[in-house]
């Protein structure tokens, strides 16, 4: 599984030109599934991201995690991280998961980020979406998981 994480100001995500989810300070994760993987990776890619120290301690350097700044966590369902951009001008989406599967994945992430911190919020799995938000710093990073890392 994939997680484009983004420290944020705010973020908001809009179906149908109504708010679905919103957070204040905090991290949004976008989440690309791909094909071959298990709730494992799921489970690694979510202590990863509540894991991961991208906000500043008192010093300045990036030492926090999410849960030491009390900041919210909105996870986006976003199929366009798994394609294929090797080659040629138009992506692939042979190594993303089938809809069905990646549904079942990204509720599961959800699920147990939900049991394990808060606030978070999710986007709308196969919706149309508007994903709103303000990048602090900017800081961007690309987590990967697999079961087995």
């Amino acid at each position: 599984m994939i997680a484009l994480i983004q420290r944020v100001l705010r973020a908001e995500v809009e179906v149908a030109e109504r708010t679905v989810a919103a957070i204040e300070h905090g991290m949004l994760a976008l989440i690309g599934v791909q094909r071959g993987d298990q709730p494992a990776s799921a489970d690694r890619l979510l202590e990863r991201i509540l894991s991961y120290r991208i906000f500043a301690d008192a010093q300045g350097r990036m030492n926090r995690h999410l849960a030491e700044t009390g900041g919210g966590l909105l996870l986006v369902p976003q199929f366009t991280l798994a394609a294929d951009t090797r080659k040629g001008t138009r992506p692939g989406f042979s190594t993303a998961a089938a809809p069905e599967a990646a549904r079942v994945l990204f509720g599961h992430l959800v699920a147990e980020a939900r049991a394990r911190y808060a606030p978070v919020a999710a986007g709308e799995f196969g919706a149309h979406m508007r994903v709103s938000l303000v990048n602090d710093g900017p800081v961007t990073f690309w987590l990967e998981a697999s079961a087995s890392s």
